[in-house]
């Protein structure tokens, strides 16, 4: 099978050597067994300035003819992805041809960002990055966004989440194109847990503050100073120079959350922190995140972490 890895214009090197790797270790698997390398792969660039680094590894230029049967697009560098999307206009025509003529595209992490502009994912379920998921809704409303998928798959289009989940998206195709077997094979080489469903555990709650509306942005440092007290909403937004009505619109369209939704995430940082870095007890943590009921606390945790807290704090805590 023929595979095209975009040397897009702000990758990560990370990504493409880890995509290169594995499907170099699936390789040598084959030869072992006395068959022929089941990948040809191919290092794809529109730009002979981004394949210098790659000069040992089969470079290709992009064009019309060539045909590839997978197409995979690495993730941005951090705070790349704008900057990358801009550089990597020219890119959408090839790639939304190269699929019309039968190859699969498969993105991994922030990725997804330049498989999205093809218009390609439209009414189809897509992943990223979890800290990338409202910029990523923000711009591409038509695609199905499964924030907390760690890999999705429809009519040969894949997108993966962030980081690590490269792998998981990685063993989906092996086990797609060559087989069971031979993905459990390399997920030992490169000790990976192919069960992983979720990835909101790995999330940070990181909300856009520099939008230029002061009335939100009071209403965002009332929540970051008050939410250990457990008030309501209303308490809070008390004094605010705006109808709720016209609050909530407005921080909804800056935030991408509601101000309950936004008091709930924040208090539920605050748990999570505790649980990683503090001795204190599943009630002590509850209470100083703002909450007063154990069972209400334990239910919204799990809701918007994956994971109980008890679960939470035996994976992350030191």
């Amino acid at each position: 099978m023929k595979i095209g890895i975009l040397l897009s214009q702000e990758h990560r090197l990370l990504s493409v050597a880890a995509i290169q790797d594995l499907f170099e270790t699936v390789n040598r698997f084959y030869v072992e067994d006395g068959k022929a390398p089941f990948f040809e792969i191919n290092l794809v660039h529109n730009d002979q300035k981004q394949s210098y680094l790659y000069s040992d590894y089969n470079l290709k230029q992009a064009d019309a003819e060539t045909l590839y049967d997978i197409i995979l697009i690495p993730a941005f560098k951090d705070n790349k992805i704008v900057d990358g999307l801009q550089k990597n206009r020219s890119w959408i025509p090839w790639l939304t041809q190269q699929y019309k003529q039968g190859a699969a595209l498969a993105s991994f992490c922030t990725g997804a960002f330049l498989l999205a502009s093809t218009g390609l994912l439209d009414n189809k379920p897509a992943t990223t990055h979890i800290n990338a998921k409202m910029a990523f809704s923000t711009a591409f409303p038509e695609v199905l966004l499964e924030s907390d998928a760690v890999v999705t798959e429809e009519d040969n289009l894949y997108t993966s989440g962030g980081a690590t989940n490269t792998f998981h998206l990685l063993m989906r195709l092996v086990e797609n194109y060559c087989s069971r077997k031979i993905a459990v094979r390399t997920a030992k080489v490169f000790s990976i847990d192919m069960d992983r469903k979720k990835q909101t555990y790995f999330g940070t709650f990181l909300p856009i503050e520099n939008h230029g509306d002061d009335i939100v942005k009071k209403t965002q440092d009332k929540i970051k100073t008050h939410y250990k007290e457990a008030i309501t909403i209303e308490e809070i937004v008390t004094g605010i120079p705006a109808s709720r009505r016209n609050l909530v619109r407005r921080f909804k369209l800056v935030t991408g959350v509601t101000p309950i939704e936004y008091l709930q995430k924040t208090r539920i940082e605050a748990a999570k922190n505790l649980l990683e870095n503090s001795r204190q007890n599943i009630m002590e943590v509850m209470l100083e995140s703002g909450y007063n009921d154990l069972k209400s606390f334990r239910t919204l945790f799990k809701k918007n972490v994956g994971m109980t807290p008890t679960a939470y704090r035996e994976k992350f805590s030191a």
